[in-house]
């Protein structure tokens, strides 16, 4: 597997370890001050790339579309940008970031969305 797929599920792959890194940090400290960061790299970052990884392996023309590669590349601004934006959130400093990578993430859903629909006949 190469292409789209691999990239998506070797990005959960690495997201997942992150949060998880993170989960275990604030276990061992006793401070969960960032437990939200934890959730939304979980769900967002391993989650969501798992499943976008598997839909283009099961998909191989929707990967290699032009929209299938901008649904990954937004995917992955969007993470880039809303778990540090959570984070400096939560800690109070400045909710910017995340506003800005909420909408990144949302308009990657919405490509996703159209990538699926565009390509329901040739699952």
């Amino acid at each position: 597997m190469r292409g789209l797929a691999y990239y998506c599920l070797l990005s959960a792959a690495l997201y997942a370890l992150v949060g998880m890194a993170g989960g275990i940090a604030m276990a061992a400290s006793q401070d969960h001050a960032l437990a939200p960061v934890h959730a939304h790299l979980n769900l967002l970052g391993f989650v969501g790339f798992s499943l976008y990884g598997l839909y283009y392996h099961l998909v191989p023309g929707a990967a290699e579309s032009r929209l299938g590669r901008l649904h990954v590349t937004a995917a992955t601004l969007g993470i880039w940008l809303l778990i540090p934006g959570v984070a400096l959130a939560n800690l109070g400093l400045n909710e910017g970031l995340a506003i800005a990578g909420s909408v990144v993430t949302i308009l990657a859903m919405a490509l996703f969305a159209a990538v699926v629909g565009l390509n329901r006949t040739r699952a």
